[in-house]
C-alpha cells in the first residue's frame, strides 16, 4: 500500500448502504468508530452515497437536504406515506420507490400485472407543489412494470381504452390502452429539470426490456412477463401515434426499461435526462469538495459483485477517487469479486464481514459491530 495511505490524515468514507442490515448513514458511523480504535483521532469525514436506488432519499437527508412527506397510493392501491429531500435552491431528490417499491408488499406477495406507480406521480406533484425545480428522480427497487403509465396519469395524463374510460392499474391493464392524451400534464414540468437516475440502461422491451428481465423478481411468472411485454409494447405503440418517432425513440433509450420502465414513462413524458445515478447523486450529495480534501477513501455495500462494476455506488466512488490519486478500500457484507477485478475497479483491498462471521443470518444481524471489526482491521492495515 502506498505510503500517503499509511500516513493518511483525512479519511473520507462514501459508502452506500448494506441492505437489510445497515443504512449508509449507519454504515459511516461504524466505519468511523473502527477505525478510530485502531487510531485515535483519526480526521475522518463521512459523505454517504446512494446510486439513485432505495436509499437515494436516505443520503440526501444526510447531505443535509429537507425532509418532507407526503401521502400518496402504493402500488396495490394502498396509501402510503413517502419521503422526499428538498435543498433550499428547490433541487428535490424523488425516489420512486418510497412510492411504488417492493417495501410497500407483504413478504412473499407480488402484484406482477396490477402493481401501479401512481403514487410516484402524486410524489413528484408533491415535490412541484413543495417548490422543486429541479429534480433527481431516483428509479429502482419497484414493485411494478406498468412503464411509468401510473405515474403518468397522477401527473395529468389521460389513457383511455375503447371505451373512452381510463385504463385499469398496472401494467397488464395497458393491453387495452387505445388512446393516449399527454396534453394535460402538469404545466410545471416543462420548466422542471427532471435527471432521470439510475443504474440500469436496458430498454423497454424485448429480450433485455423491463418485464424479461426484471419481472420475474417481482413476482411475474413466464406467462406473465409475456403478457407485459406485449402490453408494454403496445402501450409504446399508442403513444408513437400520438407523440411521433420520439415515443419509440425513448422505448429503446438506455433508461427506459429502469424500474419496470418507469424510465420510458420519464423520458417520453416528463421529458426526463438519463444519467447513471452513482454520477446525479456524488454531484448533488456534494462528494466531490469533500474528495478535495482527502487523502484516503473507503466505500463499499452490502454486496460487493459483479453488478457493482455496472453503475453501482462504490465503483463510481472508486473511479473517482483512482482519478484524484487516491487509493482506496472498501468493506463489504459479502466479497464476491476477484482481487483482480477489485484492482480493475480502483479498489486495492477489501473487508467483508463473512470473513469474521460466515453464517449469513449472524453477519446481518451482527452487522454493526462486525463492520467496527472490519474498520478497525483496516486501520491497521493500511493508517498505521
Amino acid at each position: 500500500m502506498a505510503d500517503a495511505a499509511r500516513t493518511a490524515a483525512h479519511v473520507l468514507i462514501a459508502a452506500d448502504k448494506f441492505k437489510g442490515s445497515l443504512t449508509a448513514v449507519e454504515v459511516a458511523a461504524h466505519v468511523t468508530a473502527g477505525l478510530r480504535r485502531a487510531v485515535p483521532g483519526l480526521d475522518v469525514t463521512a459523505v454517504p452515497v446512494a446510486d439513485g436506488g432505495d436509499g437515494t432519499v436516505a443520503a440526501a437527508l444526510a447531505a443535509g437536504f429537507t425532509r418532507h412527506e407526503a401521502r400518496v397510493t402504493g402500488p396495490t392501491g394502498t396509501p402510503v406515506t413517502a419521503t422526499f429531500a428538498l435543498r433550499g435552491d428547490g433541487t428535490a431528490v424523488v425516489e420512486m420507490a418510497e412510492a411504488s417499491g417492493l417495501q410497500h408488499l407483504p413478504p412473499g406477495v407480488f402484484a406482477p400485472l396490477t402493481a401501479t406507480t401512481y403514487g410516484t406521480g402524486e410524489l413528484l406533484r408533491a415535490a412541484l407543489d413543495a417548490g422543486a425545480t429541479s429534480i433527481v428522480f431516483g428509479v429502482g427497487g419497484s414493485a411494478t412494470t406498468d412503464g411509468g403509465a401510473g405515474m403518468l396519469a397522477a401527473l395529468g395524463a389521460r389513457l383511455l381504452d375503447a371505451d373512452g374510460a381510463p385504463v385499469g392499474p398496472g401494467g397488464g391493464a395497458l393491453r387495452s390502452l387505445a388512446t393516449a392524451d399527454l396534453s394535460g400534464l402538469d404545466p410545471r414540468l416543462a420548466t422542471t429539470d427532471l435527471v432521470l437516475a439510475g443504474d440500469v440502461d436496458n430498454p423497454l422491451t424485448g429480450p433485455k426490456g423491463a418485464p424479461a428481465v426484471y419481472g420475474p423478481q417481482k413476482g411475474a411468472s413466464e406467462a406473465d412477463v409475456a403478457e407485459l411485454d406485449t402490453a408494454l409494447a403496445h402501450y409504446a405503440a399508442v403513444l408513437e401515434r400520438t407523440l411521433g418517432a420520439r415515443a419509440a425513440d425513448c422505448a429503446l433509450a438506455p433508461g427506459a426499461g429502469a424500474a419496470g420502465g418507469i424510465g420510458y414513462g420519464a423520458l417520453v413524458g416528463l421529458g426526463a435526462t438519463f444519467r447513471p445515478g452513482i454520477d446525479v447523486m456524488l454531484e448533488v450529495l456534494g462528494f466531490a469538495p469533500a474528495l478535495a480534501g482527502a487523502t484516503f477513501v473507503i466505500t463499499g455495500e452490502g454486496s460487493l459483485d459483479e453488478q457493482t462494476l455496472h453503475g453501482k455506488a462504490p465503483a463510481g466512488v472508486a473511479a473517482a477517487a483512482r482519478a484524484a490519486g487516491l487509493d482506496v478500500a472498501a468493506v463489504c457484507g459479502r466479497l464476491r469479486l476477484a482481487p483482480e477485478a477489485l484492482a480493475a475497479a480502483g479498489i486495492r483491498r477489501a473487508y467483508p464481514l463473512t470473513d469474521l462471521e460466515s453464517d449469513p443470518e449472524r453477519c446481518m444481524a451482527q452487522a454493526g459491530p462486525l463492520l467496527e471489526r472490519a474498520a478497525e482491521q483496516l486501520a491497521r492495515d493500511l493508517l498505521s
